[in-house]
């Protein structure tokens, strides 16, 4: 099998910013291996470490739980307390909207977007002020679950956390 070669070291910002035009493009894979050709000689690249990350994300209809993994730990390896928690919460959204996309029931998703929330709930209290990201998350969490329980069929409220049932190690599927 042939071994990816390695970038130049003066080539980072153009490789960053084509791996950004692929995530814009809806191409997360290409994304992906870009991220970790810059990582490969430049490991401590921040911009490079949350493009990965989210491009993991921008998988998650495609991957398996394998993929929700590397994303936590990629959240969990971020240096700031305020981007740990903020990503965190971002992970945990986006798998629980992917599970939704997929088919699982809503009863059981609900527990990855209440999640998502705890997390941002904690990077608002460590965020500056003028950075409203954390609540806008929470926004499109809250808003999200006010639409599965307006649209739940029967009288049994989807608004509580089933995925406490699953350890962090195995999530539903």
């Amino acid at each position: 099998m042939p071994e990816p070669r390695r970038i130049e070291p003066g080539s980072i910002p153009a490789a960053l910013e084509r791996a950004l035009r692929y995530r814009l493009l809806n191409e997360a894979e290409e994304a992906e291996s870009i991220c970790r050709d810059i990582l490969a000689i430049d490991s401590g690249n921040h911009d490079a470490r949350i493009t990965l990350l989210l491009s993991l994300t921008d998988q998650f209809d495609r991957q398996s739980a394998g993929s929700l993994d590397a994303a936590v730990r990629m959240s969990e390896a971020l240096e700031q307390p305020y981007e740990r928690e903020y990503y965190h919460g971002l992970v945990y959204e986006r798998w629980g909207k992917s599970q939704l996309s997929g088919g699982m029931p809503a009863d059981l998703a609900v527990g990855w977007l209440q999640r998502a929330m705890q997390y941002y709930d904690r990077a608002r209290q460590l965020s500056k002020p003028d950075n409203p990201d954390a609540i806008l998350r929470w926004n499109a969490c809250a808003r999200t679950l006010n639409r599965l329980d307006r649209g739940a069929s029967s009288g049994t409220s989807v608004a509580h956390d089933h995925s406490a049932h699953f350890s962090d190690d195995v999530p539903p599927r």
